[in-house]
C-alpha cells in the first residue's frame, strides 16, 4: 500500500494531511474493510510518529469510515451495494443540477485552475497512483459545487463521497481503462468554458452513473460458495 496521497496536499495540518490520504486511501480500496491498521505501522509507512496517525484516525472513526479494535489499531468499516446506490442516487439529484446552475457563473479567470485540477486526475491515471487520483477527482468535484455558495451542501456531497469505496479502481488500471475515465474531467471543464449548462449536467450525470459501475466489489473467483 502506497498511501502516497499527502503529495497533493500543502499548508495543512500533518493530522489533516494524513487524514486526507488515509481517507483517499479507504475510498480508493488501498486499505481493505475487514484489515486492522495500526497506528504505528502507518506512521512508518507515511515518515511519521504513530501519534499523527492515531489522531487522524480518530477523526475518521468520527467520521464511520473506520472502527476502534481496542489494543490492536483500526478496521475500515464494510458498506454494501445498497449503500452505494443510495450514495450514488443522493450524489444524482444534487451534483448535475448544481454543476448546471453554475456554469455560465464560474469566472473565466477560474477555468485554467479547474483545467489544471483535472489534468492532475489524469496524471494521476498515467502514473497509476489511486491514492492520489481518488484526492484529486474529490477535490475537483468539490471546487465545482463551492460556487453555488451552499456550504452544507457541499459539506453533504464530501460526506457521500467520503463513504463510497471504488473498488473497481485496480481492475480499471489494469485494463488501461483509468485514463479515458480520468479524461471526462477535462471534457467537462471544456463543456464549462463553451457555457452550456445542459451539456454539463448530462456529462456530469453520466460520470456519477459509469461511476458507479467502479464501486461495485470484485466477482469472487475463488469458486467458494
Amino acid at each position: 500500500m502506497a498511501l502516497n496521497g499527502i503529495g497533493l496536499l500543502e499548508k495543512v495540518s500533518i493530522r489533516e494531511r494524513i487524514g486526507r490520504a488515509l481517507r483517499a486511501a479507504i475510498v480508493s480500496g488501498e486499505m481493505e474493510p475487514g484489515v486492522v491498521y495500526s497506528a504505528p505501522a502507518l506512521g512508518a509507512r507515511f515518515g511519521v510518529s504513530a501519534t499523527p496517525v492515531r489522531e487522524a484516525m480518530l477523526d475518521l472513526v468520527k467520521e464511520g469510515l473506520v472502527d476502534v479494535v481496542p489494543n490492536k489499531g483500526f478496521r475500515v468499516t464494510e458498506i454494501g451495494e445498497s449503500d452505494l446506490d443510495e450514495i450514488t442516487e443522493l450524489r444524482l439529484l444534487i451534483e448535475p443540477p448544481v454543476v448546471r446552475q453554475v456554469t455560465r457563473h464560474i469566472p473565466a479567470e477560474d477555468l485554467p485552475v479547474l483545467r489544471e485540477l483535472a489534468q492532475v486526475i489524469v496524471d494521476c491515471a498515467n502514473e497509476g497512483n489511486l491514492v492520489e487520483y481518488t484526492e484529486a477527482d474529490r477535490v475537483f468535484h468539490l471546487r465545482l459545487l463551492s460556487y453555488a455558495d451552499n456550504t452544507r451542501m457541499t459539506n453533504l456531497v464530501f460526506d457521500l463521497r467520503a463513504h463510497t469505496r471504488l473498488f473497481g479502481l485496480s481492475s480499471l488500471l489494469e485494463r488501461g481503462e483509468l485514463v479515458d475515465s480520468a479524461r471526462e474531467h477535462l471534457d467537462i471543464v471544456d463543456t464549462i468554458e463553451r457555457r452550456d449548462p445542459r451539456a454539463v449536467e448530462r456529462l456530469m450525470r453520466n460520470h456519477i452513473r459509469q461511476t458507479r459501475g467502479r464501486w461495485a466489489k470484485p466477482p469472487d473467483l475463488s469458486g467458494k460458495p
